[in-house]
């Protein structure tokens, strides 16, 4: 089953209860996080992540883009998340080991995440240590952003190396998902779709996910 995980970053955080509400019927709530260190652009932290676990049932798939991330981890998992996702460019691959056993202790799943730029390879270190791989389909740092189909090759990529290595990992896109792109990633293996604006900006948001799964109504 295709699962859709809406990005808070593209709600109404003046109605952030409300919008949350709004998207139940999705699989995922997918939280952002940066430092304006590892991306130019600065975005939540830990208390933002606790209330929102506050006011949803969803899981919180929340996404690192901040540098070291090891030093925050645990901190992100004991706040409310579900499963957290670091970047393999954010830190040394033994720190990032290391972040992923903290996030393991606190029985929480992990993930590891590569921009448009890194190749497929550099997953593979991490590959059997977790539960997600995301692959970023814009330049993390900003919603909106136009869908790089380029990065479907990856995608596939990464889908044969979960296939053969470990096949209960999930594979997740994240940058431009939308209706006219969403195909594409389930095509090249993505199951899980992170949407912000195309989920947001719809006027019938329950059709929108039932539409990015490419499901029927």
């Amino acid at each position: 089953m295709i699962k859709i995980a809406p990005s808070i970053l593209s709600a109404d955080f003046s109605n952030l209860e409300r919008d949350i509400r709004r998207v139940e019927t999705a699989d995922y709530l997918h939280v952002d996080v940066m430092d304006g260190m590892f991306v130019p652009n600065i975005s939540i932290g830990l208390p933002v992540v606790r209330s929102v676990r506050a006011v949803t049932s969803l899981p919180l798939d929340v996404h690192l883009m901040i540098v070291q991330p090891l030093r925050y981890a645990a901190q992100f998992c004991d706040a409310g998340a579900d499963l957290v996702s670091l970047h393999v460019e954010s830190d040394t691959q033994e720190n990032l080991l290391a972040a992923i056993r903290d996030i393991h202790a606190k029985g929480k799943r992990a993930g590891v995440v590569v921009k448009p730029k890194t190749p497929a390879e550099a997953v593979l270190p991490f590959l059997t240590q977790v539960e997600l791989i995301l692959v970023m389909t814009v330049e993390p740092g900003f919603g909106g952003q136009k869908f790089m189909a380029d990065q479907m090759p990856k995608v596939r990529a990464i889908r044969q190396l979960i296939d053969r290595q470990n096949p209960a990992c999930e594979l997740e896109v994240d940058g431009g998902v939308a209706p006219d792109t969403c195909r594409q990633c389930i095509e090249a293996g993505a199951n899980v779709l992170v949407a912000g604006s195309s989920v947001y900006h719809a006027p019938d948001i329950p059709a929108r996910i039932r539409e990015l799964r490419c499901e029927s109504d």
